[in-house]
């Protein structure tokens, strides 16, 4: 069953509304590299759009109505918005979810190192990453260095043109034979990305007495810039969250300027587009719920993973400022809730076709994305939608003019993979994914298909209105 490419099919008006939401896209996913940054952003378009904070409706013991607009801050790193809708919460709400972290580098507590007069940072690398593709290519850092005085610093270096920026370096060819006959996953090992950040030795006076500095001189230059810089001490980096990323904007992709490459893109593709599609939205019949969420790429685990009780915690305290008061009443709304699971897919890449089973996968410009289920070969993890919900997504993006496909994650034997629907399903809901194919998935920088982002935006509009 083919699908139509959605680039044939747009008036000028789609096309206009495509580049416009796709520049806003770009801006966002080039200026917010890390959860807390994506969380910030959001935060700060849904004030503008007229949300409020639930924490102030909760302490001002201000009763919920339909069309109250109202969100909540999990440190930061997680943001749940929440149009009412007219309906009772109780016969369920219609959620899309989407993580806003993404595979990275993170620098370790203790990280800084000289050796043979070169500094560097120690790092962990941060869900599933090709090693080797994070060498010989500029980076930034970005994240924030909490001190024990209870000040946060926030860090961004190597994104602006005056910046300075990082890199990990990698081994000449003419000396790589043996590396060469290295397997992919050994070719750099993950205690080799260590991020060159300083050369030049600071020079210690006569008569001055610096054990640290004459020891390593470079290192010490590099904690001094630190200090200089952003007030901190290497002390203060145990307490530090910072990430490495690649630096540089988000850029159009291909001669016709159809596509966008940029860091990020799983899983903030989807995330930009459910985060404008729950403020564009009109009042709603069901309350429209949009849920940005961290840890996805590691499990969805700790404080701040959609398998915390944030999001149930949440729904409990707004049902009690709606009047829908009792255990019963949250159990029964989440039971009888609607959810697309908002995460990118595996896009048919001609170049590696072996893996790809042509008839069940994904094509960039043919829309957006559902997967029955995803997993591991046999489903393994996966959460597999029923037919019947799968059928009310059809009519409901038939009947908006959205164009959509189906895919699995790669042949069955192939791999596979994960998302948090599996979570949310455990509360009896119906949940599906669904997202943005991806070329390049995991990579520093990723490609997709603004057609396939404006149907996503599109898409999850015509999904709120659900009924």
């Amino acid at each position: 069953m083919e699908r139509p490419n959605a680039w044939k099919d747009y008036t000028e008006e789609q096309l206009d509304q495509l580049h416009y939401l796709c520049e806003g896209y770009k801006a966002f996913i080039s200026e917010n590299k890390t959860e807390r940054e994506c969380c910030a952003a959001a935060v700060a378009m849904a004030e503008e759009a007229g949300y409020v904070s639930l924490e102030s409706r909760i302490e001002e013991g201000r009763r919920l109505v339909p069309g109250d607009k109202v969100y909540a801050v999990n440190r930061d790193k997680t943001l749940m918005l929440l149009q009412l809708g007219t309906e009772p919460l109780e016969a369920g709400v219609n959620i899309l979810g989407a993580h806003v972290d993404s595979p990275r580098l993170d620098v370790k507590q203790d990280p800084v190192d000289e050796k043979n007069e070169l500094a560097t940072l120690d790092t962990h690398y941060y869900g599933g990453v090709k090693k080797y593709q994070w060498v010989a290519m500029p980076l930034a850092i970005h994240g924030v260095v909490a001190k024990k005085d209870g000040t946060v610093v926030s860090v961004v270096i190597g994104e602006d043109d005056d910046d300075p920026v990082f890199c990990i370096t990698d081994l000449l060819p003419h000396l790589a034979s043996e590396q060469m006959g290295k397997k992919a996953t050994e070719v750099i090992e993950g205690e080799m990305l260590d991020v060159l950040v300083g050369n030049r030795p600071i020079v210690v006076k006569e008569g001055e007495k610096d054990g640290d500095a004459e020891k390593s001189p470079v290192k010490a230059g590099v904690l001094g810039i630190l200090r200089d810089l952003l007030d901190i001490e290497e002390e203060d980096l145990l307490s530090a969250e910072l990430e490495v990323v690649p630096a540089g904007a988000a850029r159009d992709l291909g001669l016709d300027r159809s596509m966008i490459l940029g860091y990020g893109q799983d899983d903030r593709v989807c995330a930009y587009t459910s985060l404008v599609a729950q403020l564009d939205a009109e009042a709603p019949a069901r309350t429209a719920v949009t849920l940005l969420v961290d840890k996805e790429e590691i499990g969805s685990v700790g404080a701040t993973g959609m398998t915390s009780r944030f999001f149930e915690n949440t729904m409990a305290e707004v049902l009690e400022l709606a009047g829908e008061t009792g255990p019963l009443a949250l159990r029964r709304c989440l039971a009888n809730s609607n959810m697309l699971s908002s995460d990118v897919s595996a896009g048919f890449d001609p170049t590696f076709a072996s893996v790809f089973e042509p008839k069940n996968s994904c094509y960039l410009g043919h829309g957006l994305t559902f997967n029955k289920y995803t997993g591991a070969r046999g489903k393994s993890g996966s959460n597999d939608a029923d037919a019947e919900y799968l059928a009310t997504i059809r009519r409901v993006m038939d009947e908006g003019g959205v164009h959509f496909q189906t895919a699995e994650l790669g042949k069955v034997d192939a791999g596979g993979g994960g998302t948090i629907a599996y979570i949310l399903a455990t509360y009896g809901m119906n949940v599906v994914d669904c997202g943005v194919p991806v070329l390049s998935m995991h990579a520093p920088w990723e490609a997709t298909s603004k057609a396939d982002v404006y149907e996503a935006y599109r898409g999850y509009q015509e999904f709120l209105k659900l009924a």
